[in-house]
């Protein structure tokens, strides 16, 4: 093998790469390495953890054909480094190869490469939607923090992805708050539900373009392709508890406020908050305002009072603050809407004139 690459194609390569490796594998060494292809199909970087996998085209020089397996905590520690600018060269002989930048040149010991497993795609053709990466990008990267970082239950570690009627529905909880976002699909006639990893979503995320992919699924895996190439997760084989069903139909309250006065009078009031970092929130009706209130006995006592349209019965609830703050990286609105069913039920907070989002989280004692 012989290649060129510009010097900034490869480091990038390198950095979305090599979060598909494994990061230590004692057992099969390839996992832990990024295979380098040169061919006919051109410059390929791959690696997978058998969890995810990529597969992903790089501009540059195919000066003579090869497969080479390098690791890949070596292959990032040296593109972090390289600060010249121009293309580097790589060229494989024996079990090692040299790459050079510059006026520098490394000796990189390879890994053999005989049992980097195959990166598997989804069987059926017909499950497959196009849509914006920006859009599965903005999907992932929201909906991934309101997922368990808890195993135990696999359903509530993944993402629930449901695709019908034209719609592609994500949904996320970790049982204490739950985020439930829409992206209408040009396909129409695809229908499906899987989930995957939030792990795992994060990961694609961080690596897909902004423009248009397809997302094809199976009973197994789902794939993104791009034109810079393919992103694969398995998915989760379990079955997503019905959200639906802790939605509250009715409602006894609804307040409207300006998503920036919320977001500063709870970050205010979330200094006083205690261990549990309760904070109670209060609907007034008849002063149309509503209230924050927090109190730590080692601190002291804080509240603070916004004006708000409100209609309904008056209501005292208490949250974990960080949840209530969680809702509003989810939604770009000027204004959201809170609506609660009543003592010890869900609060829903929704962005006006956002019909994408709905999120649910649910109180803490008083």
């Amino acid at each position: 093998m012989n290649i060129s690459i510009e010097k900034n194609e490869f480091s990038n390569a390198v950095y979305k790469v090599a979060k598909f490796a494994e990061r230590k594998s004692s057992t099969l060494p390839a996992l832990s390495s990024i295979l380098i292809l040169a061919g006919n199909e051109g410059i390929k970087m791959r690696a997978t953890n058998l969890e995810i996998g990529i597969d992903f085209k790089l501009n540059g020089k195919c000066i003579s054909d090869g497969v080479v397996a390098i690791p890949a905590t070596v292959l990032q520690q040296i593109s972090g480094s390289l600060t010249q600018e121009g293309n580097i060269t790589i060229e494989h002989t024996g079990d090692t190869i040299s790459l050079i930048s510059g006026t520098g040149k490394s000796l990189i010991k390879t890994i053999p490469y005989d049992d980097f497993p195959s990166i598997p795609f989804p069987e059926n053709p017909k499950n497959r939607i196009v849509i914006k990466g920006i859009l599965i990008k903005n999907l992932f990267t929201s909906l991934a923090s309101c997922a368990s970082s808890s195993t135990v239950r696999p359903e509530l570690a993944s993402i629930y992805l449901s695709i019908e009627g034209g719609i592609l529905t994500a949904v996320a909880t970790d049982s204490f708050r739950l985020a439930e976002k829409k992206v209408p699909l040009i396909n129409k006639g695809t229908q499906g539900k899987f989930l995957i990893p939030a792990k795992n979503a994060l990961d694609i995320a961080q690596a897909l373009p902004d423009d248009d992919i397809i997302m094809s699924f199976d009973d197994h895996q789902c794939a993104f392709v791009a034109t810079q190439g393919m992103f694969v997760s398995r998915l989760t084989n379990a079955v997503y508890p019905d959200y639906r069903q802790i939605i509250p139909k009715e409602s006894i309250v609804e307040a409207i406020v300006l998503r920036k006065d919320f977001d500063t009078a709870l970050k205010r009031t979330t200094i006083f908050s205690d261990s549990f970092q309760k904070v109670k929130i209060s609907f007034n009706p008849k002063k149309n305002n509503f209230s924050f209130f927090a109190k730590n006995t080692d601190i002291g006592e804080s509240s603070e009072t916004l004006s708000a349209r409100i209609s309904g019965s008056a209501l005292d609830l208490s949250f974990n603050h960080r949840y209530l703050s969680a809702a509003l990286t989810l939604t770009a609105s000027e204004s959201i809407s809170l609506t609660a069913a009543g003592i010890g039920r869900p609060l829903i907070i929704k962005g006006i004139g956002d019909t994408s989002l709905m999120y649910l989280v649910s109180p803490m004692n008083q």
